[in-house]
């Protein structure tokens, strides 16, 4: 089933009904100095030359009545409503996501809409955007274009526009037209240079602050073309018109059987880069999980071994004797006393195994608790915090690509920064496993007091004694682990939704559970979060789209809010003060983090960890009884749609 889609609909392969301008009436409508020889080959070189990537601008496109008289149509004639997604937050029009699907009924309501698109689609128009960009013939018939406003708050992240047959991509601007739109009101249109094709760079390196009347164009090149929309900051309307121009449909001047089929064929969209593997090398952080030394699985399969989930089915009580007097007291040094008693255990046992899923509110202890948040609100209020890739120092680095993600993280390895491909090949042909105890005794104290507070909780959280509590609450036994410490950046970080992948080399151990134990402990120190406006807030979500393949881009997105079922969503866990999220997720199961608004009170904080698992005991021993205990741990989130 196709998502429903929250951006630009793919364009209309139909010609268009409505009667064709005169040529002379078609250029009366523009700016005469866009038939200028000379201002075109001005533009053309400008667009050649341009950085990141071939782009380039015009002022005072159209005439100026048409265009406010478009400006006024679209506001009383035409219904917006807030679509978000993962990847952009934005309003957009419900009867209009395509204007040549409009009847002549619309049309009469919109008379200068339908006259400012039969003019950017006439064939001596084209014609001038083919020449100074450069991207061969257009197509007239195919039209492709949707309105957008940008209200507070509104965005739409890092992707490429490759999608179908879309050879240009173009915005026309109409923001208040007696108003100068500012750069500090954000909505600028962003372009990132690229470390190698389809791996943009974490920052922007070209920015355009839009005005009334002006347009901004670019040939879509697959691998390169990648840009995105600031957020908006303030209470203003940022609306324009996005459109593309597509390759020549078949009896069009300048049609080729099967460059389109070759075209689609060979380029790839945004989002289906991501799920490529060839990629994968360009992303950092890894998303490998390490696998566990042999003893220390064993410790833990010998605890859970002890344990019996029949006997929590049936009402008993853990036995905590288990755990030694000196585990005990390292688990008290961390973790909530109430978390720690046979009776809050046992709770926490039943709603994972009932669920899959688990929250524990107030997790640290209160000492604890008190000295993380003493810190982090002294960063947060005392240091600046880099917004520049290259001015992230040890030990954070930059989440990468953005087209993925974007965030600041602590892995436990040494400190990267990439601006090239060799950056990246040095650092592929670099084998280094993370430790975070070096890490810790190599920091400067005085510069990272927070750093060395969080990184003490990441080595308690991957201590032999935190798994078997982890095993205690879940009846599984983790194999491998992964932890990070994160910080999401207000206006700047966000991931996109990906699924989970397992540890093809555990695939062959007995019990070896199709799922990953994720856990992400919430380190933020601020409020205002609950209603998600600002972002920022953990989400689950079943994969609609599982097994339609790749072909996926920005109209595809993750869309979750206006979902009329809400089945998609499992789990919508908003930044909050020191609660351990603990979830069970299978490859059916989307996740990401909202990108958090730039009127946020605070970064988000978290520490995040994942484990392949498996289930031990007498779940193992026949299998009978593997068939009917192990549906304790097969109902993860992707197949139990837990609210």
């Amino acid at each position: 089933m196709k998502r429903e889609s929250g951006l630009p609909q793919k364009g209309s392969e139909h010609p268009h009904k409505q009667p064709t301008m005169e040529v002379d009436k078609v250029k009366s409508l523009f700016n005469a100095k866009i038939w200028d020889r000379a201002f075109q080959e001005g533009l053309q070189h400008e667009i050649k030359s341009a950085q990141p990537y071939n782009w380039g601008t015009i002022r005072d496109l159209v005439d100026d009545e048409l265009l406010r008289n478009v400006r006024k149509e679209i506001e009383t004639e035409i219904h917006f409503t807030n679509k978000e997604t993962d990847i952009y937050k934005v309003n957009q029009s419900g009867d209009l996501a395509n204007l040549s699907g409009l009847d002549w009924d619309d049309l009469s309501r919109l008379p200068s809409l339908c006259r400012l698109r039969e003019i950017l689609y006439s064939e001596v128009y084209r014609d001038v955007i083919s020449y100074v960009t450069g991207a061969g013939k257009l197509s007239g018939e195919k039209m492709d274009m949707s309105i957008n406003t940008y209200t507070k708050g509104c965005h739409l992240l890092t992707h490429d526009d490759v999608i179908g047959s879309r050879r240009v991509s173009f915005i026309l601007y109409l923001p208040d037209p007696d108003k100068r739109w500012k750069d500090h009101y954000g909505g600028g249109l962003r372009l990132f240079p690229s470390i190698v094709a389809n791996v943009p760079q974490s920052d922007h390196s070209a920015k355009l602050v839009p005005q009334f009347n002006q347009i901004a164009l670019f040939q879509v090149q697959p691998g390169f073309s990648f840009h995105d929309v600031e957020e908006v900051h303030v209470n203003k309307h940022r609306l324009s018109i996005q459109g593309w121009y597509h390759i020549p449909q078949k009896g069009e001047r300048g049609f080729v059987p099967g460059e389109e089929e070759e075209w689609v064929k060979t380029n790839t969209s945004t989002l289906a880069q991501l799920e490529s593997n060839v990629l994968q090398d360009y992303e950092f952080p890894k998303s490998e999980r390490d696998i566990l030394p042999l003893h220390q699985i064993r410790h833990v399969d010998d605890f859970i071994n002890a344990q019996s989930s029949d006997d929590m089915n049936e009402g008993k009580l853990p036995d905590l004797s288990l755990l030694s007097s000196k585990e005990v007291s390292y688990l008290a040094g961390y973790v909530s006393p109430h978390y720690l008693t046979a009776e809050g255990i046992h709770k926490l046992q039943s709603q994972f195994l009932e669920k899959s899923q688990l929250q524990v509110e107030d997790f640290l202890n209160e000492e604890k608790s008190e000295i993380l948040k003493r810190h982090i609100k002294k960063d947060e209020l005392e240091k600046e915090c880099p917004y520049e890739s290259s001015k992230v120092q040890a030990p954070w680095k930059t989440a990468i690509p953005p087209h993925k993600w974007r965030y600041l993280y602590i892995d436990g390895k040494s400190h990267e920064n990439f601006h090239n491909e060799q950056d990246v090949l040095d650092r592929l042909n670099t084998e280094e496993t993370p430790n975070y105890t070096l890490l810790s005794q190599v920091l400067d104290a005085t510069k990272n007091d927070t750093e060395l507070c969080l990184i003490e909780v990441v080595r308690f959280l991957k201590s032999s004694t935190f798994k078997k509590y982890l095993a205690l609450l879940t009846f599984l036994s983790p194999l491998s682990e992964q932890v990070l410490i994160r910080r999401f950046r207000p206006g700047k970080d966000f991931t996109l939704a990906t699924q989970v992948h397992k540890n093809e080399l555990l695939g062959q151990v007995e019990g070896f559970v199709e799922a990953v134990l994720e856990g992400t402990l919430c380190l933020t120190p601020t409020d205002g979060w609950d209603s998600g406006e600002v972002g920022g807030y953990d989400l689950y979500m079943d994969n609609q789209d599982e097994g339609e393949g790749l072909d996926k881009d920005v109209d595809d997105a993750a869309v979750y809010k206006n979902d009329d079922s809400g089945d998609s969503v499992l789990i919508n866990k908003p930044p909050s003060w020191n609660s351990l999220n603990l979830v069970l997720r299978d490859e059916s199961v989307l996740q990401f983090i909202k990108y958090v608004s730039w009127s946020a009170k605070s970064s988000r904080w978290d520490i995040t960890a994942q484990w392949d698992v498996k289930t031990v005991g007498d779940e193992n021993d026949d299998s009978d009884s593997n068939n009917d205990d192990d549906d304790d741990h097969d109902s993860d989130i992707g197949n139990n749609n837990v609210q």
